[in-house]
């Protein structure tokens, strides 16, 4: 499964985003070795610690003292989304690469920095998702692009769950989730992201002409600063996109639906898929599937980073994890941002 000599030396960018159990907690197959961690709050780290088994030597107190003593090749960072800036101005002149996790910036202003520095110091500069290692979304697309259903017409992306408080979020992650500068919103950034992010790789990169976004804060006492409910559509000349993220939803939910001229697929989670293909008025046949995990180094973000630095696999402008797609999906969420604000739709497309 995996032949490269010498594992990929990450280092990891703080510790309060609790995806940071997905490094953490992972399997030693060899392709990535951790050398270190930029986490201040000693205490969070010791807890991390505890639970994982790694040594509190790997942790620094700050980015640079990890960097200096560790030298590593790439760096994933599990901090706030605000702090993406700071990690890509830290690494990139040193000529580290960095994966954030989604999405990859509070804002624009945040995103062409970082573009910037990404492509003046030649690294790359990734952005992971969950929904990017679901089979069920990757075989949809090889379904549409086979013209399985005919031509996209309409996509409809729901992401989120009952809300960070509900859940039981740890303390330290919900500080700054609930922040509207540190996290750039509540759930329309936290999950409308996914399908931001989704619609541009099944449209292949393209940017929807207009952006209409509608948010409420349907739970005040839980989160008094920021919305957490939303419902985003997206125009573009021969499709619509509804995105609806929520911190309101009675159940965890990712999924997609996609509707074409004579059928819809569903990716109903990571690896259940049903196809529907149309008969009559309202009659169709369906097709159920139970997908296995994709392969290696397409199953985990881990691998893809020590395979995208290494040089074995190239990504495309328009893939899940590039920069050139998330560069759009935070062009999405601001302009998504302001129509809630001012009540209007706004025009991407000049």
């Amino acid at each position: 499964m995996f032949s490269q000599s010498e594992p990929l030396k990450i280092g990891i960018a703080g510790l309060t985003h609790t995806h940071v159990h997905s490094i953490l907690g992972r399997d030693a197959i060899g392709d990535i070795k951790i050398v270190g961690i930029a986490e201040p709050n000693r205490k969070l780290a010791q807890q991390y610690a505890d639970q994982h088994g790694f040594s509190m030597d790997l942790v620094y107190n700050s980015l640079e003292e990890m960097i200096a003593a560790t030298q590593p090749e790439a760096v994933t960072a599990f901090g706030n989304i605000f702090d993406h800036l700071e990690v890509v101005q830290t690494c990139a002149p040193k000529g580290i690469h960095v994966m954030v996790e989604k999405p990859l910036a509070v804002n624009m202003r945040h995103a062409k920095k970082m573009k910037a520095l990404a492509q003046e110091h030649r690294i790359h500069l990734l952005t992971n998702y969950e929904t990017t290692w679901y089979p069920t979304n990757h075989k949809a697309k090889t379904l549409l692009d086979n013209g399985e259903i005919g031509d996209l017409k309409k996509v409809v992306v729901r992401d989120g769950h009952r809300g960070p408080v509900k859940i039981g979020v740890n303390e330290e992650f919900l500080e700054w989730l609930q922040d509207p500068v540190l996290n750039g919103g509540g759930a329309l950034t936290d999950f409308g992201c996914y399908g931001a992010n989704l619609t541009t790789w099944l449209l292949q990169g393209k940017k929807p002409n207009t952006v209409t976004a509608v948010t409420q804060q349907l739970q005040a006492e839980n989160n008094p600063e920021v919305d957490d409910d939303a419902v985003i559509i997206l125009t573009y000349d021969d499709c619509l996109a509804v995105l609806q993220p929520s911190w309101n939803w009675p159940i965890g939910r990712k999924d997609m639906e996609l509707y074409g001229l004579t059928g819809a697929i569903y990716a109903d989670n990571r690896n259940t898929l049903r196809v529907r293909t149309a008969e009559g008025y309202d009659g169709y046949q369906e097709e159920i599937s139970i997908l296995e995990e994709r392969p290696y180094p397409y199953n985990d973000p881990f691998s893809l980073l020590a395979a995208v630095v290494r040089g074995s696999v190239e990504l495309n402008p328009s893939d899940l994890s590039a920069l050139e797609n998330n560069m759009t999906v935070v062009e999405i969420l601001d302009a998504a941002r302001k129509s809630a604000k001012t009540g209007k739709t706004i025009k991407l497309k000049k």
